[in-house]
Formats: C-alpha cells, sequence, structure tokens
C-alpha cells in the first residue's frame, strides 16, 4: 500500500533543502540532455537539410528504444563494468560508459552529412539513443536510492527535482544548441550544426565530472533477495553444472523483477497500471515530436524557439514541477494526474490557437508558458507514482519496465506525427486538437481504476 502523507506549507518546501535533492537534480539533467541531441537539433538539422517532414517523423522511431530497455534494464542491474565498478560504483560505472558512447557519437555526427550519409546521422542517432536508455536505468535506480524505502514525501520531492533536473537538461541543452548553431551560422559557416555537436560534448564531459560527487552505497538486501531467487529456480534442476547455472542465472535476472511486480501489486492492477502508463503521454508526445517543426513552419527563428521554448519553458518547467511536487505530496498521485491529464488536453488547444492565428510572439509564449505547466504537473506526479510502486530489490529493473512501457507509448505511436500532418495537408490546428483527444483513454481507464489503487492518503 503506497502512503502519501499531507504536510504543511513549511515542512513541504524544507523537503527540497535536503542536500540529497540537489544531487537528484543532477542525475536529471544527465538523463535530459540526450533528448536534446536526438530530438529537436537532430530534427532541427535534417529540416535545415532539406529533408522531408515525413522523413523527420520517422526518423523518431530512434526513441523506440526507450520504450524496449526494460528487456536489457535486468543486465544492467546485475553485470558489472571492468575497472569502473569497482573504482566508481556499480551505478556510477554504467553512466559513464554511456556518457562515452554519446561522447564519442557526437564526434562522429560533427564529420558527416546528412544529406550525404542519412543512413549513418541516424544509426549514430540510433546509438546515442541506445547509450541514454541504457544510462537511464541506472540513473533512476540510483536516484530511486537515494531516499530510504519509508520516505514518501521524500521520493514525490525526488521525483520533482528529478524532473526539473531533466528538463534542466533537456532545455538548457537546447538553448545552447539552438544559440551556437545560429550563432556560427550567421558567422557564414556551413557545418554550423556539426561545430554545434562539439560545443554540446563539453556538457557531457561536465556532467561526468558532477556525477563523481554523488555517492553510491552498495544494498546488501538487493543482492540476497537476488540469490534467494535464484536458488529457488536451481532447486528446480537435478543436477548442477555451468550450463544449468546459466539458465538459473538468466531466468532469475529475468523473472525476478516481473513476478515481484505483479506479487507486490495484484494481477489485475498491474495490468492497470501497465495500461494506463502506456496511454498517458501519447497525445504531449505527437505535439512536443513535431513542435519545433510547427515553431519554424509559422515564421520563427531558432533564437525565438530558444527564448520562448527553452529558456521561457525551462523557467516555467522548474516553477511548476516544484509546486506540482508540493501538489503530489498534499493530495497524492492519484489526484494528480487526473488535473495533469486534463491540463495537458487543454492546453494542446492553445496550440490549434496559434495555428489558425498571424504569427504572434504572446500567443507562442502563452501556449509554451501552459504547455509546460502541464508537462510539469504530469510528469512530477507519474515519477512519483511509478517511483514508489518498485521494488528495492529489483530498482532499475521494474523502473525501466514502468518508465519504458510509457515510453512505448509516445514514441512508437508518435513517430508517425509527421505523416499525420501531412495527412491533414498541414492543418497544424486539427493536428493539435486531435492531441488533446488523445489523452481521453489513459484518463478513462485512471477512472475505471480509481477504487482498485490501493492509495492511502493522509
Amino acid at each position: 500500500m503506497i502512503e502519501v502523507k499531507k504536510q504543511s506549507l513549511s515542512e513541504m518546501f524544507s523537503i527540497y533543502f535536503d542536500k540529497r535533492m540537489l544531487k537528484i537534480l543532477l542525475l536529471g539533467a544527465i538523463s535530459g540532455f540526450p533528448w536534446v541531441l536526438i530530438g529537436s537539433s537532430l530534427s532541427l538539422w535534417l529540416k535545415e537539410d532539406g529533408l522531408s517532414r515525413s522523413t523527420i517523423g520517422w526518423a523518431g522511431l530512434i526513441f523506440g528504444v526507450y520504450a524496449f530497455n526494460y528487456l536489457w534494464a535486468p543486465l544492467v542491474d546485475r553485470i558489472q563494468i571492468p575497472f569502473l565498478t569497482k573504482k566508481i560504483g556499480h551505478r556510477r560505472g554504467w553512466i559513464v560508459l554511456m556518457q562515452i558512447i554519446i561522447l564519442l557519437s557526437l564526434v562522429i555526427w560533427s564529420i558527416v552529412n546528412p544529406t550525404e550519409n542519412l543512413a549513418l546521422v541516424i544509426t549514430v542517432g540510433l546509438i546515442i539513443a541506445i547509450a541514454s536508455a541504457t544510462q537511464d536505468i541506472t540513473v533512476d535506480a540510483l536516484r530511486i536510492e537515494q531516499i530510504g524505502e519509508n520516505e514518501g514525501k521524500s521520493m514525490a520531492a525526488g521525483a520533482a527535482m528529478a524532473v526539473v533536473g531533466w528538463w534542466t537538461g533537456y532545455k538548457l541543452g537546447g538553448v545552447l544548441s539552438l544559440f551556437s548553431a545560429e550563432l556560427l551560422q550567421n558567422k557564414g559557416l556551413d557545418n554550423y550544426w556539426q561545430l554545434t555537436f562539439l560545443i554540446l560534448s563539453i556538457l557531457v564531459i561536465l556532467m561526468n565530472v558532477g556525477l563523481m560527487f554523488i555517492k553510491e552505497s552498495d544494498n546488501p538486501q538487493r543482492y540476497k533477495k537476488q540469490k534467494e531467487n535464484d536458488k529457488l529456480i536451481s532447486n528446480k534442476f537435478k543436477n548442477e553444472n555451468l550450463f544449468t547455472q546459466f539458465l538459473t542465472w538468466i531466468g532469475g535476472t529475468i523473472s525476478g523483477p516481473i513476478t515481484s511486480f505483479f506479487k507486490k501489486n495484484g494481477f489485475s492492477i498491474a495490468l492497470g497500471i501497465l495500461g494506463f502508463v502506456f496511454l498517458f503521454k501519447v497525445g504531449e508526445a505527437f505535439l512536443g515530436r513535431m513542435s519545433i517543426i510547427f515553431y519554424k513552419e509559422i515564421g520563427f527563428s531558432k533564437s525565438d524557439i530558444a527564448i520562448y521554448s527553452k529558456t521561457l519553458g525551462w523557467i516555467t518547467t522548474v516553477i511548476f514541477t516544484l509546486l506540482g511536487g508540493l501538489f503530489v505530496i498534499r493530495s497524492g498521485v492519484l489526484k494528480a494526474m487526473f488535473l495533469a491529464g486534463i491540463i495537458m488536453a487543454s492546453t494542446n488547444l492553445l496550440f490549434s490557437v496559434l495555428a489558425w492565428s498571424d504569427k504572434s510572439e504572446i500567443l507562442f509564449a502563452i501556449a509554451v508558458i501552459f504547455d509546460d505547466i502541464a508537462a510539469a504537473f504530469a510528469t512530477v506526479a507519474f515519477v512519483a507514482f511509478i517511483s514508489l510502486l518498485v521494488d528495492r530489490s529489483y530498482t532499475a529493473t521494474q523502473y525501466a519496465l514502468l518508465a519504458s512501457i510509457g515510453t512505448a507509448g509516445r514514441t512508437t505511436l508518435a513517430s508517425s506525427s509527421g505523416a499525420l500532418v501531412d495527412w491533414l495537408n498541414g492543418d497544424w490546428g486539427i493536428f493539435f486538437i486531435l492531441t488533446a483527444i488523445m489523452v481521453i483513454p489513459s484518463l478513462i481507464i485512471l477512472w475505471i481504476m480509481r477504487n482498485k489503487l490501493k492509495l492511502s492518503e493522509k
């Protein structure tokens, strides 16, 4: 049973001054930054090199790896990285390895031309996505393990800080990306995007330096429970040899986290949770995938997008994510998710107004602000919800399973966003109305199972 206790305002605000929250903020930034690379930066790079909206939309299929990172999450939970694990710890070792892969990928991007080597550009983007998705597995585990199992309000606050960190990495990384690209373009450099990726690689290095200040502690209980589960499987074999030991390890690695999840939540509730998680942010993903293309097509420059969508959006997101965290602490995740879903559907309609109006910086700012408010509330409630559900014996795997199922809805379905705009003959207004409608199915599922979710909110 999940307990989210109500606190006084002063108690709720004080939780953000816990030093662990600063560490969680950095972990969130490490997780969010790669989305700048394979999201807005890659999309605009391909757009400015003359590729079609449909091509850009389908290129977004590389985000699909986030939907399946739970498949190798058990390996991340158990396999140790040679040298790195002993030197800096199990979780941090995995993060640093993935950061090195991302860094090398940026170097490759800096020397290729997408019109001549589109397959290579997309392949490198896929490598970045795989490294980022793998990194997220252990980032989320390390974040959750910074908080005690019975610290409900700290978990909600930590979820808020993780979201703030994610958007900090994503938004400020986007600001650096867009301003750098425009500055280099204005200087007459044809390879301005390639040089921008080299600039962004500096952020990767700085994040790894900051990571070294986050302590990682071993969890003996995790290893003990994993071994107990392995023993239950090994007892089913008559003889013990290298082959049966391998089968035992594979079985325990894969089946343990899944069995634990269904036992902890109950079969019907578990299925309801999975269905809700899959659909909750589909509409937001459709909007997000095409938003930067929409801004460009209605006449906004890269610097306009950087100021309104990235800088202003980041400030709004930080403020309302922290407020959203307080709302979750005080009212509980269930009410927060209902409110967030309704706001998400409503704010998407503002983009229809923007699409059907003349170019207006005021309308642009309003649409971005309210969209970021909705995203802030939705994300912090979502992260707190699944963080409270995981079993600490399989932290990385269970969180990755839930998060990746949510990502599956956003990435696999939203990859057709560009094709949908083309099918609508570029009618952005109708497109955004459809994204608002996409939120409704998840709210219906949440409403149906609301009494089955045993949430005790005090």
